[in-house]
C-alpha cells in the first residue's frame, strides 16, 4: 500500500510496494528513451557525438539531414516546448541553442529518480533535499508524456477523458493509463507538499 511522501528528519520518504516502484520506473525509462534515445554506433566519433545531439550529418550518398521540427513525437514539444510561440524563427533558433542541454538535465533527473526507486530498502523511496526537486521534475515529465499519449492536452481533453471513463471496461488499456496517470499526479502533489513544508 503506497503512502504520500512525507519529510522524516530532513529526508522525504514514501513507501511504495515493488509493483508500484517497477511500473513508475518503466514509465521514466520510457521518457527517458525518449528524450535521449539510445543511438546506435557508427564507428566515427563525430557522426555519434552528433547523432547523440538529435541532429543527422549526411554525405553525399545519403539523403539531406532531418531538419528540427520534422517528424517529432509530439510527446517531445510537451517535454521541450517552443519558448517563443509568436514567431517560427525566434523558437527554432532557440531551440537549437537549448534544446540539448534541456535533454540533458531532464534526463540526468529521470536517471536519478530511477536509481533512488531502484535503491528502495523495505518499500522506503528515500530523497535528500538535493534529490526531491529532480524526483519531482521526474515526475512532471513523466505525466506530460502519459497525458500526451491520452490525447489529454487541455482541461477539456481532461474532462472528456473523465467522462469516457465511466464507460470503459475493466481490461482497457486506457483505464490502465489514467489510473497511472492519477497515481502519479498524487505522489507529485504529496512530494510538493513535503518539500513547501506542508507535508
Amino acid at each position: 500500500m503506497a503512502r504520500a511522501f512525507l519529510r522524516e528528519a530532513g529526508r522525504y520518504v514514501a513507501l511504495l510496494d515493488e509493483p508500484e516502484r517497477f511500473m513508475v520506473h518503466g514509465l521514466m525509462e520510457q521518457t527517458r528513451d525518449l528524450l535521449s534515445p539510445d543511438v546506435e554506433s557508427t564507428g566515427d566519433a563525430f557522426a555519434d557525438l552528433v547523432a547523440s545531439m538529435g541532429v543527422s550529418v549526411a554525405t553525399a550518398d545519403q539523403d539531406p539531414p532531418v531538419l528540427p521540427g520534422e517528424e517529432r513525437d509530439p510527446a517531445l514539444d510537451r517535454l521541450l516546448p517552443d519558448a517563443h510561440r509568436a514567431d517560427d524563427a525566434v523558437a527554432a533558433e532557440f531551440r537549437r541553442l537549448t534544446e540539448e542541454g534541456l535533454r540533458q538535465r531532464k534526463s540526468a533527473n529521470l536517471d536519478l529518480a530511477m536509481e533512488r526507486l531502484a535503491a528502495a530498502s523495505e518499500d522506503r523511496v528515500e530523497l535528500d533535499a538535493a534529490q526531491a526537486p529532480a524526483f519531482l521534475m521526474a515526475l512532471t515529465d513523466v505525466r506530460l508524456l502519459l497525458g500526451e499519449r491520452m490525447g489529454m492536452r487541455t482541461e477539456e481533453d481532461a474532462e472528456r477523458l473523465q467522462d469516457v471513463m465511466e464507460h470503459l471496461d475493466d481490461d482497457d488499456p486506457l483505464g490502465y493509463a489514467m489510473a497511472w496517470y492519477d497515481f502519479l499526479t498524487w505522489l507529485q502533489e504529496t512530494l510538493t507538499q513535503a518539500l513547501l513544508g506542508d507535508g
